[in-house]
């Protein structure tokens, strides 16, 4: 056992930071750490909280952490943030959002860039769930960036997905048939005291029922099915904050369902499963570029090739994997 993994297991916060720093850098130093303290997680709850830019998502993780603390569970918070095309930086503005829980020496909060993963989630957001479910966190709620119906790899880290939607978005409600309705646990539509808050309800119910009508021509599933419960909250308005014990309730709801139906040792198969080849596809890539360089060039070198139609991209790829094969 390491000494920095061995002050994370004690809950050191900046041990903690330290690592998961490493993580999001890319250093191949932060592996034998989280090798060390892998046979320490598996204990947390993972919640997912994820919608459109706009949401309200960070108010209302923000008003999820106050109601957990007040039960007295210990929190971690992941807040994946926008990486600039341009810098390779992030806003990381959700920790700014929630400094009211800033000297809670239970609540961790933690910002992650997405690296230009265009599912929501960085592949270091795993390895901080990790982290901080071996500092024994009872709850970690990861808050992803919100680019629409392409999020939808909370699906393979979270034990619930909360999606997150809000009125007056016009045709938002259609856009997330195609993905995000599949993946999600619970539908919480924020900012309800808008106009048109229940006309939101409405069509996320009739998408539903669209989805039983296409899954009754399927063959029967003896298991017993999840059916996503719709709440509505106010997480930041005039009328103050409402709905909030209700969403907690459903979520509650979620997850007893998870462990009376074995769903949750399914969901952590998938998660494994998910990390597991994300990991395998980063070693695989980081092979064949480094093979690439020493047989064909520098990256865009070869990219120029393929601009300029001297070979063909599919070629080289294939050339690549082969000698990774062998």
């Amino acid at each position: 056992m390491t000494a920095l993994a061995s002050r994370i297991l004690r809950g050191d916060l900046r041990a903690a930071s330290r690592l998961i720093r490493d993580v999001d850098d890319g250093r191949a130093s932060a592996v034998p750490e989280l090798q060390a303290l892998f046979p320490h997680t598996g204990r947390a709850t993972v919640l997912g909280i994820t919608g459109a830019p706009g949401a309200g998502k960070s108010s209302l993780v923000d008003l999820l952490v106050t109601h957990y603390r007040a039960l007295g569970k210990t929190i971690g918070v992941v807040a994946v943030d926008p990486t600039s095309p341009f810098s390779g930086g992030a806003l990381l503005g959700d920790r700014i959002r929630m400094q009211g829980h800033a000297s809670d020496e239970g609540v961790f909060i933690r910002s992650l860039a997405t690296r230009g993963n265009l599912g929501g989630l960085s592949r270091a957001a795993a390895d901080a769930v990790r982290v901080m479910d071996a500092m024994g966190k009872d709850l970690v709620i990861v808050e992803t960036v919100g680019v629409g119906q392409d999020e939808i790899d909370i699906a393979g880290l979270a034990h619930c997905v909360v999606v997150v939607v809000v009125p007056g978005m016009g045709d938002d409600i259609q856009a997330i048939k195609a993905g995000i309705l599949e993946v999600a646990d619970i539908f919480d539509v924020n900012k309800a005291d808008r106009e048109g808050a229940d006309r939101t309800v409405r069509d996320l119910r009739a998408m539903l029922e669209l989805r039983h009508a296409a899954n009754d021509r399927l063959p029967v599933d003896p298991k017993p099915q999840w059916e996503p419960p719709i709440v509505k909250t106010v997480a930041v308005g005039g009328k103050g904050t409402t709905g909030v014990s209700d969403l907690t309730q459903a979520i509650e709801r979620q997850l007893a369902f998870l462990d009376s139906s074995g769903g949750r040792a399914v969901r952590e198969a998938h998660r494994s499963r998910t990390e597991f080849l994300a990991i395998l596809r980063e070693r695989l890539l980081a092979s064949a570029l480094r093979r690439l360089e020493h047989e064909k060039g520098r990256l865009d070198d070869v990219a120029g090739r393929i601009a300029r139609h001297e070979v063909d991209p599919w070629s080289i790829a294939d050339e690549l994997a082969r000698g990774i094969a062998t």
